[in-house]
């Protein structure tokens, strides 16, 4: 991946790109001038995103319609993929449950795991050959702060994103010799969609802990850029991040249960 000055037109594919931090990849990627293919369930929002993106910038934009919890839905951006132009990979799309995981329903909960970790291994890994092949290309894997610790009343979602991480970082190390940059992005607290769906209480979180949407692309596109293996937008976050790493595991995870356990309540009051 080139720099923003080169004005790189190369193919970037977001997934998730209806809204949230997708959105604001595919806007931002738009600005830089790529071509785009946007990847979302919901295709009446893709549309009107990619038609306000190809009448500002003049880009071409293709949409994908795909549920990537289902392996038809992956095989379609597989596919995509595979055709070998795509020089950008953000895998963005995920969701994440709240509650105690004996009483969530395990339907749901498996379909997040397909989700955040199945979808993005699957994927990564459709990209990765070709990229290798032309020695050049990045992958931007999106995980969160959550992956740093067990999280209590969020166990599916900590773990799912744990994976992200570790399975990137493992990543980064393979493809950095080929000429590959794989980039796992932590973000912490962004006001999105993702908390009403979470049923997360986001007034529970600390005013000085929210980013914007268009600072965590910005960091995230400037860690691929200096061909960075984990990117954690905002220094509270990086602070709270290695936190975790130095406490023992069982104060980690007690507090979190306690921070967790008390939104459930304020949610629930």
């Amino acid at each position: 991946m080139t720099t923003n000055s080169e004005r790189n037109t190369g193919v970037a594919l977001v997934t998730g790109a209806s809204g949230g931090i997708g959105e604001g990849f595919a806007r931002r990627l738009a600005r830089d001038g790529h071509g785009l293919v946007l990847v979302a369930r919901r295709k009446d929002r893709l549309d009107r995103l990619a038609a306000q993106l190809v009448a500002e910038r003049g880009i071409a934009v293709d949409v994908i319609q795909a549920d990537l919890a289902r392996d038809g839905g992956v095989d379609l951006v597989e596919a995509r993929l595979r055709k070998g132009d795509v020089e950008l990979l953000v895998n963005n799309a995920g969701f994440g449950t709240f509650g105690e995981f004996a009483d969530l329903p395990l339907d749901h909960e498996v379909e997040e795991l397909d989700l955040n970790v199945r979808a993005l291994v699957r994927l990564t890994h459709a990209a990765l050959g070709p990229m290798i092949e032309r020695r050049r290309g990045a992958i931007i894997n999106v995980a969160s702060m959550a992956g740093f610790q067990p999280l209590p009343y969020q166990a599916v979602y900590a773990a799912s994103k744990a994976f992200v991480l570790h399975f990137s970082e493992a990543v980064h190390e393979e493809a950095r010799q080929r000429g590959v940059t794989v980039t796992c992005l932590c973000p912490g607290p962004v006001r999105t969609e993702f908390q009403q769906v979470a049923g997360v209480d986001p007034d529970r979180v600390p005013a000085a802990a929210w980013m914007t949407v268009d600072s965590v692309v910005e960091a995230a596109l400037s860690g691929v850029r200096a061909g960075r293996a984990i990117v954690i937008p905002g220094a509270l976050n990086a602070m709270m991040a290695a936190s975790t790493r130095m406490a023992p595991r069982f104060v980690v995870r007690r507090v979190a249960g306690s921070m967790m356990r008390d939104q459930g309540r304020r949610a629930s009051g």
